[in-house]
């Protein structure tokens, strides 16, 4: 399997984990959007609590260049540290969500 393939499936096993803890609440949706072609990867909350609307994002990562991107982490947890776990190398993970700058003082790729 190419580098480009096991990201995807990477990815999307993650996300799927991520999903499995649920919202909580039955009328908040977790949705698991995957655009294979294009690479972008997201987990959502979607749905109504009490009369206010729920609608967000939990995690958003895109494959670009062969690397993955985590382009948002609305969880506590490490989720560069847990694609490590998986088996996917710090030079192959950038924290998108911190500026470019910043990016070279952390243990993961710049870009």
């Amino acid at each position: 399997m190419d580098k480009l393939e096991s990201y995807r499936k990477i990815i999307q096993q993650l996300l799927k984990e991520y999903a499995q803890f649920g919202s909580g609440d039955a009328a908040v949706e977790i949705q698991l959007l995957a655009d294979t072609v294009r690479d972008h990867y997201q987990l959502m909350h979607i749905g109504w609590q009490n009369e206010r609307r729920i609608y967000g994002c939990i995690l958003h990562l895109d494959l670009k260049d062969g690397k993955i991107w985590l382009q948002h982490n609305g969880t506590e947890d490490d989720i560069p540290a847990e694609l490590v776990k998986m088996g996917v190398p710090n030079t192959d993970i950038v924290v998108g969500f911190h500026s470019p700058f910043k990016r070279q003082f952390t243990e993961y790729a710049v870009s």
